[in-house]
């Protein structure tokens, strides 16, 4: 539904403003913004706010405290008000004085020294003044500025509901509300005007009582609100501009949801998005109303939209994260088998009042977690819960304890993407695992500490993996930094400017790699500005091209190679290279190449004792690296992470002391260590990690002059993606330098120079639809690019002969060859006048593209070009 539905129909348009949004003049004044907005629309306009930031924090304290605290604390929430009053040229007396003297009274009401359902009833009308303030003065401030807004009471429109089983707690402090209008709600509601103004999280029960909605109940207050007027929407005005992939402010490259079902949004914020209260899903969801989320200070930008026609993608959505979390485990032999046991256990939950979230179980164990609701954490009930288990079974309590859940459509489907992921918990202690019944979160409970630094890495593995699928642009959008990104649009990609050159490339013959030599050299100056760093080799088996090596040899780089026909190769291309900037690192070689590096004078690497073992004479007299496991690897995809037990490469550090005895005997001195963990990282965290174990074993030996940290910085694939942070690398890499300034330090890049660098052209061979799937294929298939197959790599697909047309619908984009695998992209959005003959690009090949093509179904090997400067002519190679 876009904006102007809502004005032709004349319907209510909902806008709910927290306490953040409400605090400040200035607010006020973007709240009167968007009214008129609306107003100019067609709309009718509810508002409905929350107490001034900070105002329901200093409520609940009230309660909590005694006679003459309470008394200094109402004092204190009174002149807030006053002096906000002035901030805004109000006379607080006129405007809110009733209020404070109700403030006043109750601050010196008997009932808050009663107990039991009393007590309850006065802390509900004292924590409900807060919004009763703030829109008071909201509606005097901008009837001032001419804005015509009627003042409501909600708590005579919104209706408390009993449920069953529901403590006197929640029967007052934490209601929810009807949601269906009796006959003649709506005209009555609407006969006070087209424009008002309402508070949020208070209501009444059937009795005339006061209560709240609980915390966070002002989102819930504004959705009710909306169901039963029927509204055209509800806009929730925050301090963000919507739901992200995970908290955009632990996480930097979580991205905007641009639109969700009702379904997953409810897991989402269930699951502790802070951005939406999770109760307020639900009656937009049965009253079919759309739900929008918005930034108040920035309102121009895209936010989420939570309605009942997203698309079903699946993948996960969201990585969300709940801290305070208490388990209680229950263990018992006599439970196996026993009638009737958990039904025995649940009831005494019940009668405390205490809603079981998790549940994991075993022969004779369950354990259940439990959410930090107010009734848990401001109350003893856990101990009497406890007193109250012991006579059934052994009960332990563990806390605190973190709840880290991913959230998206078919998780089930999923689990092989989920590799990296499961195999970053299987390093941690996880206390629970649950799954939903609905397919659709998949949670893990760790220890509260973990939680923090445990959610970049998670989403960033989420990502390369391929189970976020962030390419989804009708889901993802882009980062909160390139939301708020001052200037205009990011320079388009190279490949995009210089298309038309592509496309007259590709009609000369595909596949095809095309490689941008300008780029090489722009990360190779990037890199060559770290000034810590004092010897850069690039990695060749990323992309050997003659065009690449002889711009990477004028930067003055190194290079590294992994077989004596890598260095065959690359001293043909450069017959005059000294052997010093060659380092090898093999990996089980022959002993013949390791003989003929040797011979050369190049730096050799070696990692485990049985090679100088086999060959001793060999390696005498020699100095070499050692290439040591840390004992961990990071990377995109699980073949790609070259450290930890899993890893054939390096040495273990426990086997130093046998690898040190047969190099004593071979007569070979070690003057560098190596490790290299693995690719596609992001975190500059784990180098420190690296350097760190490097250290301490160069102290060790006495004899080490330099350390090589390796290679895998990251390379974001897709659109909008964060790259990877250089100068937090830099400034990471400084700051070892100056801490251990002995040691050289040695880097070995190859995706981070190459890959954004090369494209692969393709041509559309065939457009064929089969059970509702259509499927685009192409002349380049896993022969031409293996990535996507063997590390289900993503890569960006686009239409250069119809470049800036609007997207189609899904499509498979496939190749020729004979395997199920052949797919090198799923659910691409290519245009729908896509046609034979057209010229594809797949972008970001540079690296692994065509050195990992094969002649398989004996099909011929991609072509490869080399373009120096823009728009200038092939440089064949």
């Amino acid at each position: 539904m876009d904006e102007g539905q809502g004005a032709r129909a004349g319907r209510w348009v909902v806008l709910k403003f927290g306490g953040t949004s409400v605090a400040t003049r200035s607010r006020w004044d973007r709240i009167g913004e968007r009214i008129g907005e609306r107003r100019a629309e067609g709309a009718r306009v509810l508002v409905v706010v929350s107490a001034l930031s900070g105002v329901t924090n200093a409520l609940s304290e009230l309660c909590a405290g005694g006679g003459a605290d309470r008394a200094a604390r109402a004092a204190a929430i009174a002149a807030r008000h006053t002096a906000f009053a002035e901030e805004l040229g109000l006379d607080a007396e006129a405007v809110i004085g009733d209020l404070l003297a109700r403030l006043h009274a109750l601050s010196t009401d008997p009932r808050a020294e009663a107990e039991g359902p009393s007590r309850l009833a006065w802390q509900a009308s004292v924590l409900g003044l807060g919004e009763l303030l703030s829109s008071r003065l909201g509606q005097a401030y901008l009837h001032a500025q001419g804005i015509g807004l009627g003042w409501v009471d909600a708590r005579d429109w919104l209706r408390a509901v009993r449920l069953p089983n529901q403590s006197a707690w929640a029967a007052r402090l934490a209601v929810n509300c009807r949601i269906e209008p009796e006959p003649g709600w709506r005209e009555r509601f609407a006969a006070q005007g087209d424009c008002l103004i309402t508070q949020g999280f208070i209501a009444r029960d059937d009795e005339g009582g006061d209560c709240i909605l609980g915390r966070g109940g002002s989102d819930t207050s504004a959705a009710c609100f909306g169901a039963l007027l029927g509204a055209a929407r509800v806009e929730i005005w925050t301090d963000v501009p919507g739901m992200f992939s995970a908290n955009p402010r632990v996480v930097p490259k979580a991205r905007l949801l641009a639109r969700l079902d009702y379904a997953e949004a409810q897991e989402i914020a269930t699951t502790g998005a802070k951005v939406l209260h999770p109760r307020c899903i639900g009656p937009c969801r049965e009253a079919r109303v759309p739900l929008w989320i918005r930034d108040t200070e920035h309102p121009d930008l895209a936010g989420t939209v939570i309605d009942h026609g997203a698309d079903a993608v699946p993948g996960v959505k969201a990585i969300s994260s709940r801290r305070g979390i208490v388990l209680v485990s229950m263990e018992t032999v006599g439970m196996w088998q026993q009638v009737g046991f958990l039904a025995d256990v649940f009831a005494i939950f019940k009668q405390h009042g205490l809603s079981v979230d998790l549940i994991g179980s075993a022969e004779t164990n369950v354990t259940v977690s439990l959410d930090p609701s107010e009734n848990l954490v401001t109350s003893n009930v856990l101990d009497a819960l406890c007193r109250d288990l012991e006579p059934i079974c052994r009960v332990k309590v563990i806390a605190p304890t973190a709840a880290i859940t991913l959230v998206g459509r078919g998780m089930r489907s999923l689990l092989h993407r989920l590799s990296p992921v499961l195999a970053s918990f299987g390093r941690e202690r996880v206390h629970l695992i649950s799954q939903s019944s609905n397919d659709l979160n998949l949670t893990f409970v760790v220890d509260e500490a973990l939680e923090e630094g445990l959610l970049p890495h998670l989403h960033e593995q989420l990502v390369q993996s391929g189970a976020m699928p962030v390419w989804e642009t009708a889901v993802f959008g882009p980062t909160l930094a390139e939301l708020r990104r001052a200037g205009g649009e990011a320079a388009p990609p190279w490949w995009q400017r210089q298309a038309a050159a592509l496309v007259r490339l590709g009609q000369t013959g595909t596949p095809r790699y095309v490689y941008q030599l300008d780029l090489v050299r722009q990360r190779a100056r990037e890199l060559a500005a770290i000034d810590a760093v004092d010897r850069r080799f690039y990695a060749i088996k990323a992309n050997p091209h003659p065009a690449i090596l002889r711009v990477l040899d004028e930067e003055g780089f190194g290079f590294e190679c992994v077989s004596l026909g890598e260095i065959e190769h690359l001293r043909a291309v450069l017959p005059g290279l000294d052997p010093d900037r060659i380092l090898f690192t093999p990996s089980f070689a022959p002993l013949d190449e390791y003989a003929a590096a040797l011979a050369l004078g190049v730096h050799v690497t070696v990692d485990n004792a049985a090679l100088l073992r086999a060959a001793p004479d060999r390696f005498r007299d020699r100095a070499l690296l050692l290439r040591l496991d840390p004992g961990f690897g990071q990377g995109h995809h699980e073949k790609v992470r070259t450290g930890g037990r899993e890893a054939k490469f390096g040495l273990a550090i426990e086997d130093l002391p046998d690898f040190l005895a047969a190099a004593r005997a071979a007569g070979a001195r070690i003057t560098g260590l190596h490790a290299h963990i693995g690719s596609g990282i992001f975190e500059p965290a784990h180098w420190r990690e690296v350097h760190a174990r490097l250290v301490a074993v160069a102290e060790q030996l006495g004899s080490v002059e330099h350390l090589d940290l390796g290679g895998g910085l990251g390379v974001a694939y897709e659109p909008g993606g964060e790259g990877f942070d250089l100068a937090a690398y830099a400034a990471m890499l400084d700051e070892l330098r100056r801490a251990v300034p002995q040691y050289r330090l040695w880097i070995e890049p190859g995706r981070y120079l190459v890959a954004e660098c090369g494209v692969l052209l393709a041509r559309i061979t065939q457009i064929v639809d089969k059970a509702g799937v259509r499927r685009v294929g192409l002349d380049a298939g896993m022969h031409s690019l293996l990535r996507p197959a063997l590390y289900n790599a993503w890569h960006r697909i686009e239409n250069l002969s119809r470049l800036g047309q609007p997207p189609g619908p899904p499509v498979e984009v496939v190749g020729p060859i004979c395997e199920s695998g052949d797919v090198l992209g799923r659910r691409r959005r290519l245009p729908a006048t896509s046609a034979p003959g057209d010229v594809v690009a797949i972008t970001h090949t540079g690296a692994y593209g065509a050195v990992m093509a094969s002649r398989y179904n004996l099909r011929g090997l991609p072509e490869e070009t080399a373009l120096d400067g823009v728009e200038q002519g092939a440089g064949h190679g």
